[in-house]
């Protein structure tokens, strides 16, 4: 696989090996060198006949229009939230806000937006750096960005919702519902169950490390099917026997999607929307519709550097697809606070699959540090302060997210609008998100 990007940095005895690339590094550089059209033998490839591309000439006409509409919404909507963002009710934290400082001086990302909630319910946004690196304007105060694999956590609420309600089952194999569907070299669905893709313990192989990168521009604005991801992913062998490993895959997420959508019937989008946002009354959290690539609410822009030193550019607009139930979504910091803080104290699913939820799995390589471990699309984590937190976290070109919630109602957000081009920028910004924590005990 070609990489024009290099987030590579000198060995870190802290961070754990493993024989597979880590989860960080698989989602970096894939996302940061650009989401990629696959050309791969036995894979699928963008036909070049005239009739296929007169229909993709097409779709792209409809898509541009899309993107005028829903740039003159954007403006509207920004008017409407011209004065938006969070009402604080916390004080200032000025460590805080130096950590958020410098990783816009030290790491050279263009803005960074921060929520803080401390375990009485009193809030506080911070921003750092700018939101347009051409008019200098400020970065809005919990601004919508793309949440990418934060989104995983939203799927497999919905998945366990439907294994509370028996139409799913949590340890059958996903051969009863995509039967005759996943069949590789090693691969077999009737072998590999439902948790073992909540869990990233299936063994597939993840179709982000599969693409034949052609570069971030060149598909910037291409719009890929969920089939498309998953046939890319099968032309590779298992990495391992289902349920003996774990390795972070977002295939297993294509695949949860898939399910959801044979079981309800509906788009994965709308089951999300309706069972999980419209429930908890988040305002700023949607499912773009297909082929809109632009975000409608109050944003920064978002920025892309292929190498450190490289010029900045701009990627806020992009099609997210090929995401889809693994990292589709936006959302704002205070709205993800209020998922994770809601999925945690169990208000979004039933006794048992709550506790199913937070089973975890030894996860190595989920993040440079060591000690995560993965439940069923939420991690955990005991940090420095010897608090025990939870949360995903999620790359996409443009954006990164990370964020922590503890059982005592302490939640942090931070959401920086491009990826770091070092492995220590995410350091700092997984740094910075425990330093928020603890200093609130």
């Amino acid at each position: 696989m070609t990489d024009d990007h290099d987030p590579t940095t000198p060995h870190d005895p802290a961070t754990e090996d493993t024989r597979r690339t880590p989860r960080w590094m698989r989602s970096r550089k894939t996302a940061v060198a650009g989401i990629t059209a696959v050309v791969l033998a036995g894979g699928w490839a963008v036909s070049s006949t005239p009739g296929a591309q007169a229909a993709y000439e097409q779709a792209d006409a409809v898509n541009h229009q899309l993107d005028r509409t829903s740039a003159n919404l954007d403006r509207l909507t920004a008017d409407h939230h011209a004065g938006g963002g969070v009402r604080n009710t916390a004080p200032k934290d000025a460590a805080f806000q130096r950590s958020l400082d410098a990783l816009v001086t030290r790491d050279g990302i263009p803005g960074v937006e921060a929520f803080v909630r401390q375990s009485d319910g009193k809030v506080r946004s911070y921003t750092a750096g700018v939101g347009n690196l051409n008019t200098r304007t400020p970065v809005p105060a919990d601004g919508e960005v793309r949440i990418a694999s934060n989104t995983k956590t939203f799927t497999a609420t919905a998945v366990l919702q439907l294994v509370g309600e028996g139409r799913i089952g949590l340890d059958k194999p996903i051969e009863t519902y995509l039967p005759g569907l996943v069949r590789g070299k090693g691969i077999d669905g009737r072998h590999i169950t439902v948790r073992n893709l909540l869990q990233q313990t299936s063994g597939l192989p993840d179709y982000d490390t599969l693409v034949a990168s052609k570069g971030l521009l060149a598909v910037q604005h291409t719009y890929f099917e969920p089939r498309q991801a998953l046939d890319a992913a099968l032309t590779a062998p298992a990495e391992f026997k289902p349920g003996t490993s774990w390795a972070y895959s977002n295939t297993n997420y294509v695949l949860a999607g898939l399910i959801v959508q044979r079981v309800t019937g509906r788009p994965i989008g709308e089951v999300i929307t309706q069972r999980v946002i419209d429930r908890l009354g988040l305002r700023h959290t949607y499912w773009p519709n297909t082929g809109v690539q632009t975000i409608r609410g109050r944003h920064a822009q978002a920025y892309f550097r292929a190498k450190p030193g490289a010029n900045p550019v701009n990627v806020t607009e992009l099609d997210p697809s090929l995401g889809w139930a693994a990292g589709q979504l936006i959302s704002t910091p205070s709205d993800l606070s209020t998922f994770n803080r809601a999925l945690l104290d169990g208000k979004l699913l039933a006794p048992a699959q709550q506790q199913q939820l937070l089973t975890t799995v030894a996860a190595p390589g989920f993040e440079p540090e060591k000690g995560w471990s993965y439940g069923l699309g939420f991690a955990k984590r005991t940090l420095s302060c010897g608090v025990q937190a939870w949360g995903h976290g999620g790359d996409i070109t443009g954006f990164e997210t990370r964020n922590l919630t503890t059982r005592d109602g302490r939640s942090v957000v931070i959401a920086t609008t491009a990826l770091p081009t070092k492995i220590e920028g995410l350091v700092h910004v997984n740094a910075a998100v425990q330093q928020g924590i603890c200093d609130m005990a």
